[in-house]
């Protein structure tokens, strides 16, 4: 008898280590925060941050027609903007909080819009080499400095040959003595906040055009957004070599 339950013991605790693992991959840390994410990002910058986020998102970028993934989305009426431009739109998160706020927003503003949504880890799509742009704001910051490369090669991936990379986030301190002081000061404060509703990584801020150019991208152009007359936030646009 011990020799026929032996193996159905195993596998039943097997089974029941890959769902608990499941379970941790897909839990949704923005359960509480995503709600309030629009709120807290517009009262912490002003509505610098949306702006940061529609930078590259115009007509001169985004073409009818391209195919144009959003990572992360959030809330997302950037994703939004870029479907009103003509664009075929994929977004992308891992939050079940986030994607329904999304949906919320666009039923809202621009129900009339059919825009594609997957609710799965980003590092889960394998679209390579499918989109002509590929969007990443305020994402890459949720991750620790090596998991937010290979998350960046990820991205760059499911680019095609020649597709921008846009990633917006905080600005890398720059300026005078006080002036770098004022931008680590408020970044640890965003930090600290998701790190400790949302367990995101807490760490530096990144220099994303480095990153982006060591894995191959040329950047191309770079919008700032200010908060008391400091540059707080930035836009980068990459391009992948043809």
């Amino acid at each position: 008898m011990s020799d026929i339950l032996g193996p159905i013991t195993t596998k039943t605790v097997t089974a029941s280590k890959e769902q608990e693992q499941a379970a941790v991959i897909m839990r949704d840390k923005y359960k509480y925060i995503g709600p309030v994410y629009d709120f807290l990002s517009n009262l912490y910058s002003g509505k610098n941050i949306h702006r940061c986020k529609t930078a590259m998102l115009d007509v001169e970028t985004v073409q009818p027609g391209d195919k144009i993934l959003f990572a992360g989305v959030g809330h997302g009426r950037d994703a939004i903007r870029a479907a009103e431009l003509g664009a075929d739109v994929t977004v992308v998160d891992l939050s079940e909080t986030m994607l329904r706020k999304f949906a919320e927003a666009q039923e809202k503003e621009a129900p009339h819009l059919t825009i594609r949504r997957i609710h799965s880890d980003i590092m889960k799509v394998d679209e390579f080499e499918q989109y002509d742009m590929v969007v990443a704001n305020f994402f890459l910051n949720v991750f620790d400095e090596d998991m937010m490369v290979r998350v960046l090669e990820h991205l760059i991936r499911l680019g095609k040959a020649d597709a921008r990379v846009v990633v917006g986030d905080f600005s890398y301190p720059t300026g005078n003595l006080l002036s770098r002081m004022f931008k680590k000061l408020y970044w640890y404060m965003a930090v600290f906040i998701f790190w400790l509703f949302a367990n995101n990584a807490f760490h530096k801020i990144y220099n994303y055009p480095e990153h982006m150019q060591r894995l191959g991208l040329q950047v191309t152009d770079k919008k700032h957004f200010k908060l008391l007359n400091m540059n707080c936030y930035w836009s980068i646009l990459g391009r992948k070599q043809a």
